[in-house]
């Protein structure tokens, strides 16, 4: 992957994808990154400068764009929890869609016109018919939950500010991505993270678990960042483009994967705090669309993602990684 020297700022970079990106952004593509983060958050990683910016002011924006002058922006910042958006929605809807209209604002007052990726989910799909399935960003969106409402809102609004203004404005929906690192609020590395536990002692023989016959489309995060890249560069603006694996894969067969990695006998149980009010039954990326444009395809196999988020895990909770 190979760029032009430019300035990229990442938006929201604490989180989970945010150090992946700075690693793609400045390892492979020699970029000089720029990324924030709320004050309360840490980002160990020293390719990148790192500021503070709460997306709910707005002014802070403005000015840290001024002084930055970023080429790329990838705007990062979400409350990106769909459990957490059931039980604190107007968090939710505040982060999600207010915050983003202030970056687009901000933006919009520059001198000059940075290329723009809003990250979106695969979850603004929603309920997805029979014959629907691989699902192309053409589909109609049905959002399911609080947290897929407010990625399809911020989907619409960057849209209409692409077109409304002309700006250099792509949008992602990028499907589940996986991997070394993640929360264990999401269910792969929450299942790791289990397991783990169990082959340390520190926890019953028991695997406690939410909906595993709902289907997901699984991507490594290191596969996904490199999708980000590609279409900040290359995207149409006002387009979207879904970033997934093209392949959806049920949780069950995930969990039994990641138990097969283990030498414990582990029994498995339902925890109904792990169910959502609402559960799509299939969500699967129809990815030909960032494929013809960019070439684009996932690269690190599911088994591989798998192997080493468990092996995260392990070393973690033996306390090889600090909390």
């Amino acid at each position: 992957m190979v760029m032009d020297m430019k300035r990229t700022m990442i938006i929201g970079a604490a989180g989970f994808v945010g150090g992946y990106l700075i690693n793609c952004l400045k390892q492979e593509c020699g970029m000089e990154v720029f990324a924030t983060k709320l004050q309360h958050e840490k980002i160990e990683n020293s390719f990148a400068q790192i500021f503070d910016l709460d997306i709910m002011d707005k002014e802070a924006i403005v000015s840290l764009l001024f002084e930055v002058r970023p080429d790329y922006i990838f705007h990062l910042a979400a409350q990106s929890s769909v459990g957490l958006a059931w039980k604190n929605p107007g968090l939710t809807i505040d982060v999600n869609i207010k915050g983003s209209v202030n970056v687009m604002d901000a933006i919009r007052e520059l001198y000059y016109k940075p290329r723009v990726l809003l990250i979106g989910s695969g979850e603004e799909y929603g309920h997805i018919k029979a014959g629907e399935t691989p699902i192309g960003e053409s589909n109609m969106v049905r959002p399911g939950n609080i947290y897929a409402a407010t990625k399809a809102c911020q989907n619409m609004i960057g849209n209409i500010y692409a077109r409304a203004y002309d700006m250099e404005v792509m949008m992602v929906r990028a499907f589940n991505h996986i991997g070394p690192n993640q929360a264990p609020m999401f269910v792969v590395a929450d299942f790791c993270k289990q397991v783990a536990e169990i082959e340390l002692g520190i926890r019953e023989p028991i695997m406690y678990v939410g909906n595993l016959e709902a289907k997901r489309d699984f991507t490594d995060v290191r596969d996904v960042v490199r999708a980000y890249v590609q279409l900040v560069e290359q995207g149409i603006a006002g387009e979207t483009y879904n970033v997934g694996s093209g392949h959806a894969i049920a949780i069950r067969e995930i969990l039994d994967r990641i138990i097969a990695m283990s030498d414990c006998n582990i029994a498995v149980e339902i925890d109904a705090n792990k169910l959502r009010p609402v559960d799509v039954p299939i969500i699967e990326a129809d990815i030909s669309k960032i494929k013809a444009l960019t070439g684009w395809t996932p690269e690190i196999s599911l088994e591989q993602t798998i192997r080493e988020t468990l092996d995260y895990w392990r070393e973690r909770v033996c306390g090889a990684i600090p909390e």
